[in-house]
């Protein structure tokens, strides 16, 4: 007969809530920073992309300016940009599908 009673029984329950109701609140805070990171990641990403679009741009222009430049070399300096602004924006693309994709919901 010494077996616990029932205010122990439910102490010790309530302990049990307690700390679910901590490790809630850690979960929900790091998923909080989390996504607070993936924003940041976002936004940094839209930087570079814009970054680097504006920097062909420009080239783009230096190019279109240039006197010294065969038509040639303009031509073949035109191919090489839109193969950079392919690849500027396939690698947008790739790095925002992945933040993105970084925390899938269940």
């Amino acid at each position: 007969m010494g077996g616990p009673s029932e205010r122990e029984y439910r102490e010790k329950l309530g302990k049990i809530k307690q700390k679910l109701g901590k490790k809630v609140v850690d979960i929900k805070s790091e998923f909080e920073r989390f996504e607070k990171a993936k924003v940041e990641m976002l936004k940094r990403t839209k930087e570079m992309k814009h970054e680097a679009e504006h920097e062909v741009v420009k080239m783009e222009e230096d190019i279109a300016k240039s006197k010294d430049l065969a038509p040639e070399s303009k031509q073949r300096l035109r191919l090489e940009i839109d193969i950079v602004k392919t690849e500027i924006r396939e690698s947008y693309s790739q790095l925002e599908i992945r933040i993105a994709e970084a925390v899938v919901p269940v």
